[in-house]
């Protein structure tokens, strides 16, 4: 399935709107997308298809956009790797467990039509493209933001790819945010040892299976081609770019080919960033195009990312939980794990809370350990809940931290982390580039780790009994009135901490016989001297 399959997969579904009023990419086609992620529930967001696209200046587009096509919603996101919500984590785990490598094509679609030198120049390079302004009123040029750039280990030849924001400066030139701790970065650190610039791909318009791996953490041996393979159960054909020695997906819709040079710095950003404020002006590679591939009558695809939530933190939310799963119950060999959720409110990646099924005491410290171990950029506030807890619901958690734990006993900080957009690690705009901004002293950033398991047996959750509480859902709909979106939990369970005789008197209750409650209260009458203080 490629793209505009994809596309087209929604649409039949109900999951895409059609825009047919004239809109410009720099002021109004974020801000209409936008409107549904502050105003919509996640259940009724969709896909966005912009098929009249100008830009401030008057120039029309014959090239569409669609945004929010790859994870505006969990569902949209299940369509685009061939499964249901509930089948996704069990889909992207197995496909980390058993990937499946690529397979190098002569010819593809993605290179229809191949703009190279004076070609180059003449079809406006970047411009002939309608590349929006993502956050209108504070970011500095247009960013494309679904692309998937596409580089190789210098070493090994393996290769990575990642979704990286990439900033418009000129028709031929980008500016690109390369993070030393991304494998990006380990690239460009390599070809900068060796005096060369990093040959790179940016593409634009995939098969939905490539996006999602490609904002996967997976190890730095592994590849995003196998991983995507993997989830589509064949290999992706890929195709050799004309300029520079990359393999990217045949079905492609736009291929940016060129070099980014580990010679030179200059400013990139402003850009709106996932964690709720723009991302300040950093020195960054810039990136020289070589040529650029696509299909004919392409289609540009684009994703909100900004303000939480957004189609960012769903991917990232969603990708994320699966690697960290696969990585706690599989490389960690935590047989306890259940479940692993990210809050999109914390950018899909900072909030994380673990479900689990304990067997002893030391196993929520295992999965804490091994957690915060996983990516020393990823994760600020790790959370472990026991298994009735679910790990989505803020008040669930709210509910096992304000019960379940102590401070000074269930609580540890964890040191030595690096910074990614964090502003209360480092103040924004600081002077100074490198060791400084990522590790601040003298300690670096840091992580927040907290059990809120039980620790002993409890009293019952304070709930009617399920099968009262079922007996209430029958009248509810009987009487017509609002479904009901019930949240766990929704009726009372044993903890533990309940004998033979609590379970007697709450049956004689419901049976009418109270009174009997009271006479047996009544023979366990004493003194008030004789009772002990409680």
């Amino acid at each position: 399935m490629d793209f505009r399959e994809h596309i087209e997969r929604l649409d039949k579904m109900g999951k895409l709107v059609r825009i047919k009023s004239l809109v410009s990419k720099d002021t109004e086609l974020m801000p209409l997308v936008r409107l549904q992620f502050r105003g919509l529930p996640e259940e009724e967001r969709k896909a966005f298809f912009f098929g009249n696209v100008t830009d401030a200046k008057g120039k029309r587009y014959a090239i569409p956009v669609v945004v929010e096509a790859l994870a505006a919603s969990k569902e949209i996101f299940a369509i685009g790797i061939r499964a249901t919500p509930e089948t996704i984590r069990e889909k992207l785990v197995n496909a980390q467990l058993h990937p499946i490598p690529p397979e190098l094509v002569n010819r593809g679609v993605c290179q229809e039509e191949v703009h190279v030198g004076g070609s180059l120049k003449e079809h406006g390079g970047l411009e002939e493209f309608p590349v929006p302004i993502s956050t209108p009123g504070f970011d500095k040029a247009p960013y494309t933001s679904f692309s998937h750039l596409i580089t190789k280990d210098p070493d090994t030849g393996k290769v990575n790819i990642g979704n990286y924001r990439s900033q418009m400066k000129s028709p031929t030139l980008m500016g690109v945010m390369v993070h030393p701790t991304q494998h990006i970065g380990i690239h460009w650190a390599k070809c900068r040892k060796r005096g060369k610039p990093l040959q790179a791909a940016l593409v634009i318009g995939t098969d939905p299976a490539i996006s999602f791996a490609a904002n996967s953490k997976i190890p730095y041996e592994a590849e995003e081609y196998a991983v995507a393979g993997g989830v589509v159960g064949e290999p992706i054909k890929v195709v050799k770019c004309k300029t520079v020695d990359i393999e990217v997906p045949d079905s492609a819709e736009i291929v940016v080919e060129g070099l980014i040079t580990t010679e030179y710095f200059e400013p990139e950003a402003p850009f709106g960033e996932n964690t709720g404020y723009m991302g300040y002006e950093m020195m960054n590679p810039f990136y020289e195009i070589t040529a650029i591939t696509h299909r004919k009558n392409p289609i540009f695809g684009g994703i909100i990312s900004q303000f939480p939530p957004s189609e960012s933190t769903k991917m990232r939310q969603i990708s994320y939980e699966s690697s960290y799963y696969a990585f706690l119950r599989y490389a960690c060999n935590i047989s306890g794990i259940l479940d692993v959720a990210f809050h999109e409110t914390g950018g899909g990646s900072r909030f994380c809370v673990i479900r689990m099924r304990k067997t002893s005491r030391s196993q929520p410290w295992q999965a804490l350990n091994a957690a915060v171990s996983f990516d020393a950029a990823i994760g600020k506030i790790f959370i472990v809940v026991d298994e009735d807890i679910d790990p989505r619901d803020p008040d669930a958690v709210h509910w096992a931290l304000a019960t379940r734990m102590q401070p000074d006993r269930d609580l540890r900080i964890r040191e030595g982390r690096t910074v990614m957009l964090d502003y209360s690690a480092i103040p924004p705009g600081i002077v100074g580039e490198g060791e400084g901004k990522l590790y601040p002293e003298p300690t670096g950033a840091s992580a927040l780790v907290i059990d809120a398991t039980l620790k002993w047996d409890y009293p019952p959750v304070c709930l009617p009994e399920k099968k009262y509480m079922e007996k209430a859902i029958e009248i509810w709909k009987a009487e017509g009135l609002p479904p009901l979106k019930l949240k766990a939990p929704w009726y009372g369970y044993s903890l533990g901490f309940w004998t033979k005789e609590n379970e007697e008197t709450a049956r004689w209750a419901v049976e009418g016989d109270y009174v009997r409650c009271g006479e047996k209260d009544k023979g366990r009458r004493r003194k008030v001297e004789e009772c002990p203080r409680r």
